[in-house]
């Protein structure tokens, strides 16, 4: 799709309402879909999905060249994939729900934060909120993106939480054992509830990581270990649920 790979997937049997997932993938692109509780979870619920190939550009509205040397991430899901879903399979913002992981996830949150009417239901699994921590460690993709660390948090998905304008359908999930990014979505969970914004969380959900794991500091802990790839597969079932009943609210609901 405009000179970018995208996967696509259709069930065997689509749901009656036509009801689509946009998938932002983390930065292991598109491993965790491999996942047979994704794809059992698109089967049982018919629900199509699109995963658009960005690479290392952490969804944001910087030009990363590893990805495209003119438009980012952000302006490419704007102004390309919309609308092939539109022409191609008819899907309107009430049929579309968001779901990312890890860089992905905090994407997901980031773009229906900024644009709650296109993006009104989103689900994140361990999003990578305070992302500039990769630009601390050195990072050299996202320190082409940003002028400095700070540049980099400013653009957090936290920081575009508008206290009027917000997504209606809103899930995210974190293992309190994930040392990396567990901080900075409980910083979210905290935010939203002082601003009196709905949203659905699960943060108790734990067994992610072996006692091994937990001895690692964050500064060095891998991006997924095997333990934080079983409890991806895990909450897929959880995540998908709330899409599947976000969108049924989303048709329901009285304009």
């Amino acid at each position: 799709m405009a000179g970018h790979r995208c996967l696509c997937y259709e069930p065997p049997e689509l749901s009656k309402n036509l009801q689509t997932v946009l998938y932002l993938h983390d930065l292991a692109e598109n491993e965790s879909l491999k996942q047979a509780s994704f794809q059992c979870q698109f089967d049982r619920h018919g629900l199509r999905l699109l995963a658009p190939n960005t690479g290392p550009a952490w969804w944001s509205n910087r030009v990363c060249p590893e990805f495209d040397a003119h438009q980012t991430a952000e302006t490419y899901l704007l102004d390309q994939v919309l609308p092939w879903l539109s022409r191609h399979w008819g899907c309107e913002p009430g049929q579309l729900a968001l779901l990312g992981i890890g860089m992905g996830g905090q994407g997901a949150l980031r773009m229906a934060y900024k644009h709650p009417n296109r993006f009104p239901v989103v689900a994140a699994i361990r999003p990578a909120i305070d992302f500039q921590i990769r630009m601390e460690e050195g990072d050299p993709i996202l320190a082409r993106m940003y002028r400095d660390v700070e540049d980099a948090r400013q653009d957090t998905a936290t920081l575009h939480i508008h206290p009027l304008n917000w997504p209606r359908q809103q899930w995210f999930c974190c293992d309190p054992a994930d040392l990396r990014w567990y901080d900075s979505v409980d910083r979210l969970r905290m935010k939203l509830y002082s601003l009196g914004i709905p949203f659905e969380s699960d943060l108790q959900t734990g067994g992610a990581e072996t006692s091994a794991n937990r001895m690692h500091h964050p500064e060095t802990a891998p991006e997924a270990t095997t333990d934080q790839w079983d409890y991806i597969e895990r909450m897929a079932t959880p995540a998908i649920d709330f899409l599947v009943a976000a969108l049924e609210r989303e048709r329901l609901r009285v304009v």
